[in-house]
């Protein structure tokens, strides 16, 4: 028995019975693995074990004149499975090391779909191996492991694999029999800590009981002992694997604990910012005797709700050396309740509108003179639309064409529950406040007492008429709606607000950021750079600039992006450019689909001058054109969609052509590729020169 903080993954991994295809030792071959022909490859170490892609020294035949002054080019090997057919929920285990520099991900990519889902990823460096576990959800089709190693650009900088483990369940479970532990890990402290138990001989303490599994000594447990603890409260953490998808069922484990009076039993969801929530505590009237001949393992089951990434956490907390022990063994999760009484996980989505075909299940104060007003604008040179396309619908509140000289509106939200953390997110726009602190504010009303808010959110700066986005996260311990409130004490300090695009999500705004990005991997905002895309040298005349803000020319181009109001967005600057001229942006290169893609995205065309914007399909060195829109349209962003098919790998274009004019700035934000046909068509733009508000 060893210290479970001193175990090493470089040891041999024993092989187990229930490895499904997929897996991979190294041990003399790759397993069905290989390396896309495409990309940097991978080695098989010469002693086996393991597999590498090193960061090199540049070829020379990338050595033109001048060229080693330039960044070395940017190296990524892809590992490819051989066709997997899982159609069962499995876990797979990736026992990885990242030397000095670098990234490795993991992806999942299905046959006739251009674009891959990506299930993992990591840059943090380590001097040892490291296991992460990522679960593979049930699936209908064949599909390949795709893993994608980027060494970073210094000296000595690698990316490796030593094994790959995909079994059968859920990467929460384990019964602590294979030497990897299942990617539990004890979170180390100086005196107390969890160890394995059994598999025969003991180095600390033969009075260990018998493990659950197997039901003897040779079996494998987790315990912690108080006996090395030297200061009050003491506290040793066995962490499971993070989530890696959405979850809710029943965690059962089995555990036995002695000295009840000496330690607290705890079970915990961790999520990634480090926020816990108990999810169980042993009951202070159970426990067994670990010096008697009878040992009696407890079964535990308990709810778990993880509709964004958790490690649970099994705490043991000592008060003295005295403080009795804790095992834990055959952890197992099912995506059943344990209780058919549990509440079904809460689908914050019914909180969520558009205003494209109404109120949703927003409902206004029947006791209030003034109300919010559902309207759309004409795309047009002089103000704003909507968010959601432009030219679509959104709430508006304090118009001046409202009759009274002060008022306040209010639009609540449906019943949200409690005991749950939720993020907020909409998009506002104020115009012609004077006075903005109570321009627009955010309420929780507590269900029981309608009399009885909460403020979780007030307006402080001018929108400047921009869409701006706010996230707000708040949790509630009764169930509460969500009111937004807009008032006008004067008619002379007051303007107009705008409401668009509400939605609500299940945890911390942080997290559900990082989930979205995850399940859009054909998105691009443009707010952490070009996502990939690049910049046509050779038939180039300038290049699609990376910006925020307005652009310098005035009367052309936005003013923000489309993304968050302050965010960054890729535009074509006409200033320095003749009459004709283009700019062209790449995508990388995308696979052939089986059916039709959905390229969507928003662009600004705003400047008496503006020229012309085309999106193109590249195959085979030539384009074909799928959109083409020409001249002045909107002072706002307009969404465009486009639906197109290709049986060959391809790439997107998209072409800015300068106008007769300096005002002919165009910008693009907010790109979505993804498979399948368009779920709606796109709003065609017409350029118009009324405000009228519909």
């Amino acid at each position: 028995m060893l210290p479970f903080y001193l175990l090493t993954f470089a040891a041999t991994i024993q092989a187990h019975s229930q490895l499904l295809p997929g897996s991979c030792n190294f041990e003399s071959n790759t397993c069905g693995y290989t390396s896309d022909e495409d990309f940097t490859s991978w080695t098989l170490h010469k002693d086996g074990r393991f597999v590498a892609v090193d960061a090199a020294v540049r070829d020379v035949q990338d050595g033109e004149i001048g060229a080693e002054t330039g960044p070395q080019r940017a190296i990524t090997g892809t590992l490819l499975s051989p066709a997997l057919e899982l159609d069962e929920w499995s876990c797979l285990r990736l026992v990885h090391q990242i030397i000095g520099s670098g990234s490795l991900e993991v992806l999942q990519r299905t046959e006739g779909k251009s674009f891959d889902k990506p299930l993992w990823n990591s840059q943090v460096s380590s001097d040892s191996w490291v296991i992460s576990s990522m679960d593979l959800q049930n699936n209908t089709e064949p599909y390949r492991v795709v893993i994608e190693g980027k060494p970073g650009g210094s000296a000595g900088s690698s990316v490796a694999i030593f094994e790959i483990h995909i079994s059968s369940g859920y990467c929460l479970e384990c019964d602590f029999e294979e030497s990897h532990l299942c990617g539990y890990s004890n979170q180390w402290n100086a005196n107390v800590n969890w160890y394995v138990g059994g598999g025969g001989g003991q180095l600390l303490d033969n009075n260990i009981p018998n493990d659950h599994t197997y039901n003897n000594k040779t079996g494998h447990l987790m315990y912690v002992d108080s006996i090395y603890a030297k200061t009050f409260k003491e506290v040793a953490k066995l962490v499971s694997p993070m989530t890696t998808v959405p979850m809710s069922g029943c965690l059962s484990f089995q555990y036995q604990r002695s000295e009840r009076r000496g330690n607290l039993f705890s079970v915990y969801t961790r999520d990634q910012l480090g926020q816990y929530q108990e999810l169980w505590r042993a009951d202070t009237e159970i426990l067994s005797d670990w010096s008697g001949e009878i040992e009696e393992w407890i079964p535990v089951q308990v709810d778990l709700k993880a509709p964004y990434s958790v490690q649970v956490v099994f705490e043991v907390s000592f008060n003295s050396p005295r403080g009795g022990r804790v095992a834990v063994d055959d952890i197992s999760f099912s995506p059943e309740f344990c209780s058919t009484d549990t509440e079904p996980t809460f689908d914050p989505s019914i909180a969520s509108c558009d205003f494209e075909s109404g109120f949703c299940r927003y409902t206004q104060d029947q006791g209030m003179l003034s109300s919010w007003r559902r309207v759309s604008v004409k795309p047009n040179i002089f103000r704003n639309g909507d968010h959601t396309t432009g030219a679509g619908y959104f709430l508006l509140a304090h118009s001046r064409l409202s009759p009274r000289s002060s008022y306040v509106s209010r639009l609540i939200g449906p019943t949200l529950p409690g005991n749950v953390k939720f993020c907020l997110r909409f998009y506002y726009s104020l115009r012609g406040f004077n006075q903005t602190d109570q321009a627009l504010a955010v309420y929780l009303q507590q269900q029981q007492q309608s009399s009885s808010q909460e403020k979780i959110w007030t307006q402080g700066e001018k929108s400047r008429g921009l869409w701006i986005t706010t996230d707000i996260d708040f949790q509630t311990s009764q169930p509460a709606k969500v009111v937004f409130v807009s008032t006008c004490r004067s008619f002379w300090d007051c303007g107009s607000v705008a409401l668009d695009d509400i939605s609500v999500s299940l945890g911390d705004c942080e997290l559900t950021a990082g989930l979205l990005a995850l399940s859009l991997p054909g998105h691009c905002d443009f707010e952490a750079g070009l996502c990939g895309y690049t910049q046509d040298k050779q038939s180039d005349d300038a290049d699609w600039e990376w910006r925020r803000g307005s652009t310098p020319t005035s009367y052309t181009g936005p003013r923000g992006d489309h993304t968050t109001g302050i965010g960054y967005y890729l535009y074509v600057e006409a200033s320095p450019m003749l009459r004709g001229q283009s700019v062209r942006l790449l995508s990388r290169p995308l696979r052939a689909s089986r059916g039709p893609q959905c390229l969507r995205f928003y662009y600004h065309m705003y400047g008496s001058g503006t020229g012309q914007l085309s999106i193109h399909l590249r195959k085979d060195g030539k384009d074909a054109l799928l959109w083409q829109l020409s001249g002045e349209q909107s002072i706002a962003w307009l969404r465009a969609t486009v639906e197109y098919q290709s049986d060959g790998q391809h790439q997107i274009v998209f072409e800015a052509t300068r106008g007769s004019s300096v005002r002919s700035d165009i910008a693009i934000d907010d790109i979505i590729l993804e498979g399948g046909p368009c779920p709606a068509m796109g709003i065609k733009a017409t350029v118009g020169t009324s405000n009228e508000i519909e």
